[in-house]
């Protein structure tokens, strides 16, 4: 017979399915959760990878620079003139006497024409001076011996006249007129010989003045024949003509003008040279005098020490110049393209890596760590301290043996982990 059954709620049954539907979800989501997202993967050749050392660490300062000659020798206009000759071009080898350019200006020439007319004229003048002074100095030697002669007459006279007055052999008048004449030709013979003293010193005054002014015309036509002279421009020195013109001029053509002081040429020694390097004013506190620099001519390596540090600096960098004390390689010239490595100093006992491509010194970066099984790398904070050109020191975060990435990796700047492939 049948056995009568109580009808199923199905309403419970699907609230009961609906709860546990709900519990389920809940359960997945947060696991998933708690999962870590997955990795990013990194194509292992594309990274540069560097292993943490321990020892003696080489600080290094890199900059560009240019050969340039120890001596340049500026070649300036001494006179305004125009441009008649250039019989040389930049690039060629002189000696001190190697005519550069001529010049040409009609007034220079003119003025040293009037400046001689003027010193013959004051030389001709000093030569009948001469003569003029002369002739009244014989002149006066000859009243001089005149009256010297007319004075030892009426000594004379006087003295037979006092011997007759003792006799009674001549009156006191007589007697008295021959001791006056013979005081007053004494006393003209005086004069006569003081005048005498005094144009001979006026003499050497009068001559002295006059050569002196010959002199000084004679200073001056030489200065002008110089002027005339300069107007054909010489190197002075030997060397290599580097460059005809300047700021003020420009590359120099012919029947160009120029003014005094203008520079009209550049000779350098080119057998000695120096480098000049642009050293980031950042980085040019480390450098000192003395200090061994290599420099790469991209044609060999030349050694050399900083010889000068200028006390200014221009455009971000400061100028170092380098003494080179090797022999240069073929091919070395002024204004060549260097590159030079100035060694600062050596760090004993440090731990160091390579230099990453965003890490500074005395700073700390995120930097990625290869892990034990080498396939997966995760970041980690590393404190940095001085800085060379290819290594960075580090003081905290890694220690000698670790590995890590020291190429660019900004682009995985939200991952903590990579996974290298």
């Amino acid at each position: 017979m049948d056995i009568q059954r109580a009808p199923t709620n199905k309403k419970r049954r699907r609230a009961i399915y609906a709860v546990a539907g709900v519990v389920a979800i809940a359960g997945v989501t947060l696991a998933l959760s708690r999962l870590e997202p997955a990795a990013p993967s990194v194509e292992r050749g594309t990274l540069w990878i560097d292993s943490v050392r321990q020892g003696t660490m080489l600080r290094q300062v890199r900059a560009p620079g240019t050969l340039v000659p120890e001596q340049i020798r500026l070649v300036s206009a001494v006179t305004a003139g125009r441009i008649e000759q250039l019989p040389l071009r930049p690039g060629a080898r002189v000696t001190a006497s190697t005519v550069l350019l001529e010049l040409s200006n009609p007034d220079v020439q003119l003025a040293a024409l009037d400046a001689q007319r003027q010193l013959t004229a004051a030389e001709a003048e000093l030569v009948n001076l001469r003569t003029q002074l002369e002739n009244q100095r014989l002149q006066q030697e000859g009243v001089v011996a005149t009256a010297r002669t007319e004075a030892q007459n009426a000594e004379r006279t006087e003295q037979v006249f006092e011997a007759l007055d003792k006799k009674k052999l001549a009156s006191a008048n007589e007697t008295g007129l021959a001791r006056d004449r013979n005081v007053e030709l004494a006393k003209r013979l005086q004069v006569e010989e003081d005048r005498l003293r005094v144009m001979r010193s006026a003499v050497q005054q009068q001559l002295r003045l006059q050569e002196q002014q010959v002199q000084r015309l004679r200073a001056i036509a030489q200065f002008h024949a110089d002027r005339v002279a300069s107007m054909k421009v010489v190197a002075g020195g030997e060397g290599e003509l580097t460059e005809l013109g300047g700021q003020q001029t420009g590359p120099l053509e012919l029947g160009q003008w120029v003014n005094p002081g203008f520079i009209l040429a550049r000779v350098a020694q080119p057998g000695k040279l120096k480098a000049v390097l642009r050293v980031p004013e950042t980085q040019a506190k480390d450098v000192v005098l003395g200090q061994p620099v290599q420099i790469d001519t991209r044609n060999g390596i030349v050694p050399g020490r900083v010889m000068r540090i200028d006390p200014a600096a221009q455009n971000g960098t400061v100028a170092v110049e380098v003494a080179l004390e090797g022999a240069l390689p073929r091919g070395a010239r002024p204004d060549l393209s260097v590159d030079g490595t100035i060694e600062v100093e050596r760090l004993s006992n440090v731990v160091y890596v390579g230099r990453p491509a965003y890490g500074q010194a005395e700073s700390v970066v995120g930097l990625f760590k290869l892990d034990p099984d080498g396939k997966t790398a995760t970041r980690v904070n590393v404190k940095l301290g001085r800085s060379s050109v290819n290594t960075i020191e580090v003081v905290q975060g890694l220690a000698p043996g670790d590995k890590v990435i020291i190429s660019d990796m900004t682009a995985w700047d939200n991952a903590e982990k990579v996974r290298l492939k």
